[in-house]
């Protein structure tokens, strides 16, 4: 194996030696330059090419036209010969071995086949992809691709000086992306000064807190020792006196009786007893036990906090990866109607990054409409979350895209439909009537089917309004029904808010039953006349439970998760709930039938706000733009607010409406209008 010099490619010596590799003029050339370059440079003579063999003139200079070195007399005969006088002269130093690579030609090349040699080497023969004479385009490769050298050096040359623009373009970026890595070096020099410093002061600090502590601590002792000692010594000092009186009065006492006479006696016989008795009567009214014990206690646990502080701090050396960073927006988009798209930024191993300041954008961009843009505002919530808002300005197929730090995150960009503009003030005539026996409640299958629940059945319609299907019968056994007022649609299941069994029941499209949970009570999972049901898009079924005036929330297998509660005072109450829907932000709106109002929760169950006077609202059902659509049964019309809670519309002529649908695919609204006993379908004009 070799390094070839000019490719930097390793390369195997092929059998027969280097001989049969193929032809490098190129390389030959670099070969010849440097092998003069050494003479120029070398300490020793170098004989003139010129001279006859066996001059001892030495060579002064180089031709570089001639390739050849030459003594001072025939450099002399150089510059009188006409044709050579002009020829390119360099000295035999450090800059005319500099100069030959600007100044010095190649030779001429000629053939290498036998009776060839005079012959230049002025044709390419494409198919042996070899340089050839004259003579060997009529003999060796007569019947080849042959074409002149100028021809081809044309071509390559294009070739070449396309290849050299091509690769301007990668220098450039290359540059960029060498800068770049230069000030990201930079920055993370910073970085490491700033997270030093960060330490520095979070370590000093921590210091300077426990050196106060330790002061406050050694204060305390000081103050609570100083009390112990002072009391004791008053104390003993109070002992000290006291028995300082008792020797006064038994000294004087022992000298009378030793020295005095029976009058002296008789004059202080009296006081000294007296005196000696209230002092005895005073220490038997105190205490003679220490009034200080001697413990000072201290507790320093350290334990938790040598534990805690040997976790302290970390450092991060991740930073949001845009291929990891995940996004959720709708895949639908109204004109002139924001439209949230969340971003949230990961790690390149899937870890939610946790700090903001990363640059963020977003774009919808038109697929038609000569590719209109719509630039995003972008929320930095600083804590690896962001919220783009867009407010797309023309209907038909766009692209949302959303970069992180100029790179495209995940599924970016990704296809929007943008929709028009719904008008509901359009909403005045029923364009299809669907006779139904007390219809209390209305959804729409995928594919058309209009399913309306009744008081002991539900009734599955096509799309023309013919009956298909009867699901149900009157009974409280699995997959019958009493007084059923709420069912919702996720694919072919069916989830039944069984009012007057008090539970929910979940079935196939066709009607097979499949599972139920739910029994008459008050406590978690139990029902008081579940009115309404349906299902987010995390699989969580929410339910209207009416007489316990609350919402609960579960698993789509039944498990209880959450309750709102109506009950008490304040904002947040509500009574009698009964329809119920989710606008696009995931918060729940409630149809309070008892309390005349829309309250709204979040999807946590805390209070949001409340909208509209509707008299006695039973459907509610909110579009992809957030308007809300409530039947009023005392009402006996369907009002429609904008997403503000602003009242727009009104459709009247109803009769004690209860339940209210959108058509998934174009928005269509449906009616139950209960006390006409027929549902109403009304197109909605965009």
């Amino acid at each position: 194996m070799f390094q070839c010099p000019i490719c930097e490619q390793n390369t195997s010596i092929p059998v027969g030696g280097a001989s049969v590799l193929p032809q490098n003029l190129h390389l030959g050339f670099e070969v010849e330059v440097a092998g003069y370059m050494s003479k120029m440079t070398s300490n020793s003579d170098v004989a003139c090419d010129q001279c006859a063999e066996g001059s001892s003139d030495p060579a002064v200079v180089f031709c570089c036209a001639c390739h050849h070195f030459l003594c001072a007399f025939c450099l002399e005969h150089h510059k009188r010969n006409r044709m050579l006088s002009k020829h390119k002269i360099v000295g035999l130093d450090q800059e005319g071995a500099r100069q030959l690579h600007t100044t010095m030609r190649p030779r001429d090349h000629y053939c290498s086949q036998p009776n060839h040699e005079d012959n230049k080497l002025n044709f390419y023969c494409e198919t042996c992809s070899l340089l050839v004479c004259l003579h060997c385009t009529t003999v060796t490769h007569k019947s080849h691709s042959v074409k002149e050298i100028s021809t081809v050096a044309k071509t390559h040359q294009i070739e070449i000086s396309g290849a050299l623009e091509d690769v301007k373009e990668v220098v450039t970026k290359l540059t960029g992306a060498i800068d770049e890595n230069k000030r990201m070096i930079e920055q993370v020099e910073i970085s490491k000064r700033n997270a030093f410093l960060a330490i520095n002061q979070a370590f000093e600090t921590l210091q300077q807190t426990l050196e106060e502590r330790k002061k406050t601590l050694l204060s305390e002792l000081e103050a609570i020792s100083l009390s112990k000692i002072t009391a004791l010594t008053l104390q003993k000092e109070q002992f000290e006196k006291m028995v300082g009186d008792i020797g006064h009065y038994t000294d004087t006492a022992s000298q009378i009786l030793q020295t005095h006479t029976d009058h002296e006696i008789v004059a202080l016989g009296g006081l000294i007893p007296t005196e000696l008795q209230a002092t005895l009567k005073r220490v038997q009214t105190i205490s003679l036990t220490p009034n200080q014990h001697s413990i000072i206690s201290v507790s320093v646990k350290t334990d938790d906090l040598i534990r805690q502080l040997s976790k302290l701090g970390n450092i991060f050396d991740f930073y949001p990866s845009p291929s990891s960073c995940t996004w959720m927006s709708t895949s639908v988009a109204r004109v002139g109607t924001r439209c949230h798209v969340k971003v949230q930024s990961k790690t390149s191993k899937g870890e939610e990054y946790p700090h903001g300041g990363v640059e963020v954008k977003g774009e919808m961009r038109s697929k038609t409409h000569n590719g209109a843009v719509v630039y995003g505002e972008v929320e930095d919530h600083r804590d690896g979350t962001y919220t783009i808002t867009l407010t797309p300005q023309t209907a038909g197929p766009h692209q949302l895209l959303i970069t992180m730090d100029g790179q495209h995150v995940q599924n970016s960009p990704n296809d929007l439909d943008v929709r028009p503009k719904r008008d509901y003030h359009t909403l005045c005539n029923a364009q299809q009537v669907i006779q139904c026996n007390r219809p209390l409640c209305v959804a729409i299958h995928d594919n058309g089917d209009i399913y309306v629940v009744s008081i002991y059945n539900i009734y599955v319609f096509d799309q023309t309004g013919q009956l298909k299907n009867t699901i149900g019968s009157r009974g409280s056994g699995d997959g019958q029904f009493s007084y059923p007022s709420g069912i919702t649609i996720k694919g072919d299941v069916l989830y039944v808010a069984d009012g007057g069994n008090h539970r929910v029941q979940k079935l196939t499209s066709s009607g097979k039953f499949l599972h139920k949970f739910g029994q008459q009570g008050s406590g978690q999972g139990q029902f008081n006349w579940p009115v309404a049901v349906i299902i987010d898009s995390n699989k969580k079924l929410i339910v209207s439970d009416h007489f316990n005036h609350r919402i609960q929330v579960f698993n789509e297998n039944g498990g209880w998760l959450l309750t709102i509660d109506g009950n008490g005072s304040g904002n947040h109450s509500f009574q009698s709930p009964w329809g119920f829907d989710l606008d696009p932000q995931g918060n729940i709106h409630v149809a309070a039938q008892g309390s005349n109002t829309i309250k709204v929760f979040s999807k946590e169950g805390v209070y949001v706000r409340m909208y509209g006077d509707p008299n006695g609202p039973r459907g509610l059902a909110i579009d992809d733009e957030g308007y809300s659509l409530v039947s009023e049964y005392r009402g006996n019309c369907l009002s429609i607010y904008d997403p503000e809670g602003n009242k727009i519309h009104t459709v009247g002529n109803l009769k004690n409406p209860y339940g209210t649908a959108l058509d998934p695919r174009d928005g269509s609204v449906f009616i139950a209008n209960t006390g006409a006993n027929y549902v109403l379908k009304y197109c909605v004009h965009i």
